[in-house]
């Protein structure tokens, strides 16, 4: 009995934060679509901290808004951009980090050549995977600054290991060509990652 109970507990709070990321990433969703609708004249500069990225990696069906922060909280409900790395599209090591069991739980199947969009601030960046390695925790080398435009995703490894993760996979990526029209609108699908 003591197992089922436990095992109704354990159900209702996956219930929970699952249901509670496809609200967030909704709402997040909205708020990139008005930032980036051409009908919606801004009348001053928004502040680049405020912009909302859009993170899509085709090979792998991923769709996801990404926050700013990679705080417990804000991991929960997406992808993170390391704050203290340059925006996306910028010239330098962008890194964006995700859980392995949600947004990012199937990185480890991109290769070499697979194209990652990033849309934010009304432009389009695509990117190129270019590696894939594992690091231990310790190593912050992923974090280095770069003089070109490269994307780092970072997610505990192995992807399917039960506790905390002894390793950490990274995908690094390179900008093939920037692209300043102006980013279309999708909806986010956090139930393909």
């Amino acid at each position: 009995m003591a197992c089922l109970i436990v095992g109704a507990v354990l159900l209702l709070y996956v219930t929970f934060e699952y249901g509670s990321m496809f609200y967030q990433q909704r709402q997040l969703s909205a708020r990139w679509e008005r930032q980036n609708s051409p009908a919606i004249a801004t009348p001053k500069a928004e502040d680049p901290r405020e912009q909302v990225t859009r993170l899509s990696i085709p090979s792998i069906d991923m769709d996801a808004i990404v926050v700013e922060g990679t705080s417990y909280r804000q991991l929960a409900i997406a992808p993170g951009h390391m704050t203290e790395t340059p925006a996306p599209g910028e010239n330098g090591n962008s890194v964006i980090t995700a859980h392995r069991d949600t947004f990012f739980r199937h990185i480890y199947e991109l290769k070499k050549g697979d194209q990652i969009t990033v849309r934010r601030g009304g432009k389009s960046f695509q990117y190129e995977v270019d590696r894939k390695y594992v690091v231990k925790p310790s190593d912050v080398s992923v974090l280095r600054p770069t003089t070109d435009a490269q994307l780092t995703l970072i997610t505990c490894y192995p992807t399917y290991y039960v506790g905390p993760a002894p390793e950490r996979l990274v995908v690094t990526a390179k900008l093939a060509k920037p692209d300043s029209s102006t980013a279309t609108s999708s909806p986010a699908r956090p139930g393909a990652e």
